[in-house]
């Protein structure tokens, strides 16, 4: 998809490329697909589900510390079509994913 393409072009620019993936298995293929179309060794998949707000606090702590610094953040994470689901959080899941987490990952990360 999208966060894919963009993850590819930042790559072949030699950016250092977090990919942030709720699924280790499909980030896995794409961390590799985007290494052997770039070259570039500095690709790296880390877990991130924006409907956890617990996942996504985890995911900036570990950011924070073990990263220099982050120059760009691509908030692409997004479903649509879903039924009605409570998170364990007790928030609803499609505002969860696509608002809730991406706002508390960038504040997060802002510092």
């Amino acid at each position: 998809g999208i966060g894919k393409c963009v993850a590819l072009e930042l790559a072949r620019r030699n950016a250092r490329t977090i990919l942030a993936c709720r699924s280790r298995e499909r980030g896995q293929v794409a961390l590799e697909e985007i290494r052997a179309a770039t070259g570039n060794p500095s690709v790296l998949l880390r877990l991130l589900d924006t409907s956890s707000m617990a996942s996504v606090r985890a995911f900036a702590r570990d950011i924070l510390h073990h990263e220099e610094r982050l120059d760009v953040l691509v908030n692409n994470a997004g479903v649509t079509g879903l039924p009605f689901t409570i998170t364990p959080e007790g928030l609803e899941q499609t505002f969860a994913t696509n608002y809730l987490g991406h706002f508390l990952l960038t504040n997060l990360l802002l510092g």
